[in-house]
């Protein structure tokens, strides 16, 4: 059975240069589902202005299931990667469709700040609480 979750190793992540290899990591063990990703990625970073009306003719362009688009386009709304922009958001001249998004990429910097702002020793109390979540976990 193949593996559907993530792993965010630190080596695969250093070796990556291509897209195709963060399709692999982010769609683990499923071929099909990385294709789909790369199609998805790619038409929306050609499209005009990164902003796709529907990804549905993505599907029909390249021969798969509309089903599976769905599951790719739904990992990749989860992840955030990419976001559904309402009609009604006169930000985006009212329009409805599919662009990429800033979330990913803002939780990974956040992951990051968090990391180093748990390894300080901040504080008197600090140590107490630390251990005090141990035995939460």
């Amino acid at each position: 059975m193949p593996a559907t979750k993530i792993e965010l190793n630190y080596n695969k992540v250093r070796r990556i240069e291509g897209l195709d290899e963060f399709a692999r990591i982010l769609c683990p063990g499923n071929r099909s589902h990385q294709r789909i990703f790369l199609l998805v990625f790619v038409e929306l970073k050609w499209a005009e202005g990164q902003f796709l009306a529907a990804l549905e003719p993505i599907a029909d362009k390249y021969g798969f299931s509309r089903r599976s688009l769905e599951t790719v386009r739904a990992k990749m709304r989860r992840l955030g990667l990419i976001d559904h922009v309402s009609r009604f958001s006169r930000r985006y001249g009212y329009r409805e469709g599919w662009m990429f998004s800033s979330k990913f990429a803002g939780s990974l910097r956040m992951l990051m700040e968090l990391t180093s702002r748990f390894r300080e020793k901040t504080g008197t109390n600090q140590e107490q609480k630390d251990r005090d979540a141990l035995l939460y976990v």
